[in-house]
């Protein structure tokens, strides 16, 4: 079952992607169970100094004078990022705004498009100013853009095990997609992709393609840091930055600056198992029979990569990376192609360290999240509440150990 705006079917028939292993993640030689926060065992000695060094960048605590703003969200990637570890989740929670709209392109039938927003400050609403900016223009916080047709909240997702997702070939991920549902089990997982074409994964939407895109742009959107990855400074529900308002030149952060917190994420460990006992083994069985790891797929496996930690590694995401129809009740923004009820199923690793659920935040419990799938995940949500106490139970046991 899915979580974060997330969804469930039959378990898939999909054996060459998802492998049958049994830890997190089985890079050679692993043998030690690391802690949330660590790096990923395997890096050699170069790449754990640029863990360290980058770590330093991730919790730098940014001021007008050193870059932020003048719009924002956070000071610092780590104050958003730090639970159970830095790099973690938060309890932070952003707003963004889009527009869905229905046109009819070129004499034909009418087609869905989102509009980003862009030219009005869009997508990501700063929740925050600097105070040159609010004596210049009296706000404290970036407007809404008058033409959205929808807001949506945001909580922080968890970074633990992002570079292994980035490692993900797209041809694995589209292996996974069944946007026409040619099988007829009633899902239609698709991809989400960029504004240039390419695969997407990363956000609740799955729109931001690679882990260098997603932190360059945390950057600006949450902190108003640029970097030569995101070079303009935003504006100001579209208007241009007042005079003075932002007094150091871009870029405000190097490109080798840049390069370390990236490398910092893309090396972070994701979260370790916790221990499986007999109820929770049949949980895992109760997970697959009622259709929950037909989208969390359990496992996937890395591709190529310069770094052997990386490479052709198996990680227990519980994630396609793929967009599914929620349901209206969890609808909320579009983005890219991705409707308002669709949303990318959620990484399950590091479940058990989560205190609130769904891409919003608003369930309070595992089991609360399960009972508002709709949508595609109706059926399985339906399974679930119709289980005998035990096995819902067992499933619940299941869950807690991821």
């Amino acid at each position: 079952m899915r979580f974060e705006g997330g969804m469930v079917r039959p378990a898939p028939r999909r054996g060459a992607v998802v492998l049958m292993a049994a830890a997190l993640v089985l890079p050679a030689g692993c043998a030690r169970k690391t802690q949330p926060g660590d790096p990923l065992p395997g890096l050699n000695r170069s790449e754990r100094a640029r863990f360290a060094r980058g770590q330093q960048v991730f919790k730098r605590e940014f001021t007008p004078e050193t870059g932020l703003g003048p719009l924002f969200n956070s000071t610092s990637c780590s104050e958003c990022h730090e639970e159970p570890a830095t790099g973690g989740s938060g309890d932070e929670v952003e707003v963004h705004a889009t527009a869905f709209l229905i046109r009819s392109p070129g004499g034909g039938g009418p087609a869905p498009a989102c509009d980003p927003l862009a030219d009005q400050g869009g997508p990501v609403v700063q929740q925050h100013v600097t105070p040159a900016l609010h004596d210049a223009l009296g706000i404290d916080a970036e407007p809404v853009p008058p033409r959205a047709t929808a807001t949506g909240r945001r909580t922080t997702p968890s970074l633990l095990g992002f570079g292994l997702l980035d490692a993900v070939p797209d041809e694995t991920i589209l292996a996974l997609a069944d946007p026409d549902d040619r099988d007829r089990d009633g899902i239609s997982g698709r991809p989400n992709y960029s504004a240039d074409g390419r695969v997407g994964r990363f956000g609740r939407k799955a729109f931001v393609p690679t882990l260098r895109e997603f932190n360059a742009g945390a950057f600006l959107n949450e902190q108003g840091i640029t970097s030569p990855a995101q070079p303009i400074e935003e504006t100001i529900g579209g208007k241009p930055i007042p005079s003075g308002v932002d007094p150091l030149p871009e870029p405000e952060l190097s490109g080798e600056e840049l390069d370390l917190a990236i490398d910092f994420v893309r090396f972070l460990a994701p979260p370790p198992r916790g221990a499986m006992d007999a109820g929770a083994r049949r949980g895992e069985e109760v997970f697959e029979t009622i259709g929950c790891a037909a989208c969390h797929v359990p496992r996937l496996r890395t591709g190529t990569s310069g770094t052997r930690a990386l490479r052709q590694a198996v990680v227990a995401a519980y994630t396609d990376l793929l967009l599914h129809d929620m349901g209206r009740d969890l609808a909320d923004v579009c983005l890219g192609q991705a409707t308002p009820s669709e949303f990318r199923t959620e990484p399950l690793m590091g479940l058990r360290l989560r205190s609130h659920f769904l891409h919003d935040g608003r369930a309070a419990t595992v089991e609360d999240a399960i009972r508002r799938h709709a949508g595609e995940a109706g059926a399985a949500r339906d399974r679930f509440g119709s289980l005998p106490d035990d096995r819902r139970r067992d499933l619940l046991a299941f869950l807690k150990t991821l």
